[in-house]
């Protein structure tokens, strides 16, 4: 195997291990017309929508003039510290949490470096990276497991946010309440010149604004996803062509991959019963635990195919994104840039992370015992 594949498989090691599944349950199952009816193509057009839209708003510059607007307000580290953890929770809700870590964690790393204040990058970064993947939680768009099972499960939206709007409010208390720990020491002035003048692309902006109106109509089930992922595709092409490469393919064929193995699980009936029986009356918890070590974008797919009980699904794979550091891959994002930082120390990141991850984890699951 040559370097180049091994790297592959080491970036890219959810796919990877999804494809292997997949082509295992072909031979078993061989390939028919029915494969076609596996693939859930509306989560898929909406994925690459948003992430082409989200591309978009970002190339005009928005979230660095966001950025800009919000550190001229603040004066010391825990006010920064509660900024971006804001920032990251409620961005998140609508750029996915993915998007959100690549747009903010950078900029801490560089600010914390600016100001010598890089031993509390540990901190800022895993509670940014929490926030993030807290606050995808509470829309159908914030993840692509949300967008997954709002698409199978056929909830309105209204009805997909009263699900979670009791989970997310108890997360945000406690992310503000974790700030409050983080000391208050004044930035210097050069934590002030770090936020240069930023200009938007208006015109761009406003296209974009359009294209995310859009989605969200085929998200309300107003729009068709046909007509939605060829609108926005015409108006990419039209605007800027390069973000066409920058969309996550191999996240997309991920799923593809994963939609071709539960589709041939589902078919071995003895298989299909173990599961069905395993998980049945345990759904949340089962998700929980599932996404820990296989993440839960992965579990969501591999458990709705197993019972119809979304709503505990929902819940159990949005809080299995705590936990361990490969439960959500959008905390490998913020793992890649801290490992590269100055002075990092990845012993510790991993044990604070994983500690922290832990305790929020378990608010959650008792709150979710007392509300359900």
């Amino acid at each position: 195997m040559s370097k180049k594949m091994v790297g592959f498989i080491k970036r890219e090691i959810v796919f990877s291990i999804a494809l292997l599944l997949a082509i295992i349950s072909a031979f078993i199952v061989p390939p028919s017309k029915e494969y076609i009816g596996y693939i859930n193509f509306q989560t898929l057009a909406l994925l690459l929508a948003l992430m082409l839209v989200v591309q978009g708003l970002n190339s005009c510059g928005l979230f660095d003039k966001l950025v800009e607007l919000s550190m001229k307000r603040i004066s010391d580290l825990r006010q920064m510290t509660l900024l971006m953890i804001t920032l990251c929770f409620f961005s998140s809700m609508f750029i996915t949490n993915d998007v959100a870590l690549i747009t903010f964690v950078p900029f801490t790393i560089i600010l914390l470096d600016v100001v010598e204040d890089s031993k509390f990058s540990i901190i800022i970064i895993i509670l940014e990276t929490m926030a993030a993947n807290l606050g995808s939680m509470f829309t159908p768009i914030g993840n692509p497991q949300n967008l997954y099972l709002y698409s199978v499960s056929k909830y309105t939206l209204f009805g997909f946010l009263k699900i979670m709007l009791p989970y997310t409010v108890l997360s945000f208390a406690m992310l503000a309440i974790t700030s409050l720990f983080v000391k208050k020491k004044p930035l210097n002035e050069a934590g002030k010149i770090n936020t240069k003048e930023n200009k938007l692309n208006k015109s761009k902006l406003l296209c974009f604004i359009g294209m995310f109106v859009v989605c969200i109509f085929t998200v309300l089930g107003v729009l068709d996803y046909r007509i939605m992922l060829a609108l926005v595709i015409f108006a990419v092409l039209l605007i800027d062509k390069s973000l066409v490469l920058k969309a996550d393919y191999i996240l997309l064929l991920t799923f593809v991959a994963f939609f071709v193995f539960i589709g041939n699980m589902k078919n071995m009936e003895a298989v299909s019963t173990f599961l069905s029986g395993i998980v049945k009356g345990r759904e949340c918890v089962i998700a929980t635990v599932t996404s820990q070590f296989v993440s839960n974008v992965p579990a969501a797919v591999l458990l709705a195919g197993f019972t119809n009980k979304y709503k505990d699904l929902i819940i159990g794979t949005n809080f299995g994104g705590l936990g361990t550091l490969i439960a959500s891959m959008a905390s490998l994002i913020s793992y890649k840039f801290y490992v590269k930082s100055k002075d990092s120390n990845v012993a510790r990141y991993v044990l604070v992370f994983t500690g922290l991850s832990i305790i929020y984890l378990a608010i959650l699951l008792v709150a979710y015992f007392i509300i359900e």
